[in-house]
């Protein structure tokens, strides 16, 4: 969490850090700012002191809605710096932030860097910046297991009621995508049509869904997958758009929408055959299924997350299907990793691969995916079943959205012969 800032800066024995961009879109400048219409902000904070976010003066209104210490790029002459810098952008760009720097007291020592930005402009500021203050130190750190990750991978009770409103935005949309395709008028071929007769394509259900997530205020920033038949059985295949929409072949829906301005995520999968199932797609699905229920029956506060990567990979292969632990890079049966954190990112920590380190734990706090799943792209299926889970301050398991776990979804206008 936030409160924790200064000790895991202190671990990483980081003297101050970064943040570059825009405050949408940008998980590290968000999580301090709260989003809104920030255009090219920096925010600095040294360690032991409250962050400072630098901006421009279009943008004032925005930046004070932060709560944060707000300076305007207009208290240093830019004009005088960029003559100075030889008209060279990159270098008047980076002597502003020296200023910006030294007047909160950091002149040496190690600064961490982060946000969402061009990574060309990225690196000839800071590469200017290195010259122009030789005593400190920029540090990189990989995305997964930065400082700022580490900081959001638990989440406060406001950060948990922000993701569950999205599961319940979510939720809903899948229920209109349910009921939509129901509803439809089917043709003797099994190929579902739309009010005008037409067949219905994957495309035509890919629209509908994005709007009514726009309808209800979220926004889709890293997609979605809706993909039925062989792309269903791989993994993150969006779905072709002209596929038509058939009765008796699984459809994999994963939605993973977020707050307007690129804030909180919910993520969800549920795995559909429209009409009827045949026989080895209900099988795959009962397995997933089952496997699905006993994680939840078993997960334990303070266990690391890859413990139970490692159960769902040895009950599939139980079942006789590639895992793995047993495959290296299987393209088929269970092919990915258990799940993830949820937060501002969709992937973040803790995560669950076999590779993943021990302190990627059920603290309580977090909020992770459970999603087994199992995949055959050249038998023209695929199964996956998600939900998103907090666990709470009491050590609980919460599901921060119901929804049925109905796999054949009974067609209104469709009488199997």
């Amino acid at each position: 969490m936030k409160l924790d800032i200064d000790t895991l800066m202190q671990a990483r024995n980081l003297d101050a850090f970064i943040i570059f961009g825009h405050g949408e879109h940008n998980p590290p400048m968000y999580y301090f700012t709260g989003g809104g219409h920030i255009m090219h902000a920096t925010l600095i904070k040294r360690r032991g002191d409250a962050p400072v976010l630098f901006h421009g003066d279009m943008e004032r209104d925005e930046a004070a809605k932060s709560g944060l210490k707000c300076i305007p790029f207009s208290k240093y002459d830019y004009d005088a710096l960029f003559e100075k810098a030889g008209k060279d952008t990159l270098l008047a760009t980076a002597m502003r932030c020296e200023l910006m720097l030294r007047e909160l007291g950091v002149s040496a020592g190690r600064v961490g860097v982060y946000g969402t930005y061009d990574l060309g402009w990225s690196f000839g500021v800071l590469a200017y910046l290195q010259k122009l203050l030789p005593n400190i130190e920029i540090v990189g750190e990989a995305p997964g297991a930065s400082l700022i990750v580490r900081a959001m991978e638990t989440k406060d009770e406001v950060e948990v009621e922000r993701i569950r409103a999205m599961g319940k935005l979510t939720t809903e949309v899948v229920a209109q995508t349910r009921d939509y395709l129901t509803s439809c008028e089917v043709r003797a071929d099994e190929v579902l049509l739309k009010e005008d007769g037409s067949p219905l394509t994957v495309g035509d259900v890919h629209a509908k869904i994005r709007l009514w997530v726009a309808e209800k205020g979220g926004e889709l920033p890293s997609g979605f997958i809706f993909a039925i038949g062989r792309d269903a059985g791989v993994p993150h295949s969006g779905g072709t758009p002209e596929d038509l929409m058939r009765l008796g072949q699984t459809i994999v829906f994963d939605i993973y929408p977020a707050e307007r301005g690129g804030g909180y995520y919910y993520d969800f999968t549920r795995t559909w055959s429209l009409g009827y199932a045949t026989l080895e797609a209900q099988e795959l699905y009962d397995q997933v299924l089952e496997i699905f229920n006993k994680l939840m029956d078993n997960f334990d506060l303070y266990s690391p997350f890859k413990d139970y990567h490692r159960m769902t990979c040895e009950y599939y292969q139980s079942k006789g299907h590639k895992t793995p632990l047993n495959t290296k890079s299987p393209i088929e049966g269970y092919v990915h990793s258990l799940g993830h954190g949820v937060g501002l990112n969709i992937h973040e920590r803790p995560f669950s691969g076999l590779t993943s380190g021990d302190d990627e734990r059920l603290a309580p706090g977090v909020v992770i995916t459970s999603e087994p799943g199992l995949y055959y792209p050249e038998k023209g299926m695929g199964v996956r079943i998600e939900d998103t889970l907090w666990v709470r301050p009491d050590g609980q398991i919460e599901k921060l959205a119901e929804y049925p776990y109905d796999f054949v979804l009974p067609m209104k206008m469709w009488r199997q012969r």
